[in-house]
């Protein structure tokens, strides 16, 4: 409703948000920590822009970074454990990461799970995020509790918050096993984001690209370089599993693995 009077406008609270501030009080709660890194992601960029300019077509920058990290958790499975109510910490064999999709321009966005990431080509990720933005009802998460959620109150989304937390196995079928979110795609630069972690062990943040000089060879050329915030729940991943992961994470990233076997195999078709 608009007062052109007093000179002010007011607009519906979106109940969608009262999910977002459950997760911000749980998140709180926890003992984080995160890392800041820089990661050279030159070579899957060029790899991208010449794929595009031959084809047409972009490939998503996000399902690349779903698969490199799936891939590095499947190295590194303790970064994705769960304590349960008996005191014992579940690791699963399976990543199942939830990737948050815009699907309409201010819209919350929609917190879809890929299954079984570890067990996916970069190809079958990239086409499964296209299709939600493109038919979010195709997503298991559209609908359901996330549209009655924030219909109940909130001592209610609390217990059931609570339960979640203390069965590892339902909370992988509903919430995935670990968490990646974007806040780069809405400006240009660099600059590293902190996402919420309410409930997830582990969650990356991506953060924006900008070009920096690096070394390649010996010669200084001009990179690109993502910032990028790695998140975990101290009280299950030692210091020590967390630097590993981020290590093997950071490799997958700059050898822009699983991008050039696509982008082959693509060649030898069109061949």
């Amino acid at each position: 409703m608009t007062d052109l009077n007093k000179g002010y406008t007011t607009i519906p609270f979106p109940a969608a948000r009262k999910v977002i501030m459950d997760a911000g009080r749980w998140g709180s709660r926890r003992h984080l920590i995160h890392a800041l890194l820089e990661i050279d992601v030159t070579q899957a960029r060029e790899i991208m822009q010449e794929r595009k300019e031959r084809t047409g077509k972009s490939l998503s920058f996000t399902g690349f970074l779903v698969t490199c990290l799936a891939q590095a958790i499947k190295t590194n499975p303790s970064v994705q454990a769960y304590r349960n109510w008996r005191n014992l910490l579940v690791l699963f064999e399976d990543v199942d990461v939830v990737t948050l999709i815009e699907t309409k321009v201010g819209g919350v966005a929609l917190p879809h799970v890929i299954r079984a990431a570890n067990r996916k080509s970069f190809c079958q990720i990239h086409d499964e995020i296209r299709e939600v933005q493109e038919k979010p009802d195709r997503s298991a998460q559209g609908g359901g509790l996330i549209d009655m959620a924030p219909r109940l109150p909130a001592f209610m989304r609390d217990i059931f918050y609570w339960a979640l937390h203390m069965n590892p196995h339902w909370f992988k079928k509903i919430q995935g096993t670990t968490l990646i979110t974007s806040v780069g795609m809405f400006g240009q630069g660099g600059g590293w984001g902190f996402g919420f972690l309410p409930f997830h062990t582990l969650g990356l943040t991506v953060g924006g690209i900008t070009a920096k000089p690096g070394v390649v060879g010996g010669r200084i050329e001009i990179r690109q370089v993502l910032d990028l915030t790695i998140s975990f729940d101290h009280d299950i991943v030692d210091g020590a599993d967390a630097a590993r992961f981020a290590n093997t994470l950071k490799g997958l990233i700059e050898t822009a693995s699983g991008l050039e076997v696509m982008v082959e195999r693509e060649k030898e078709s069109a061949g």
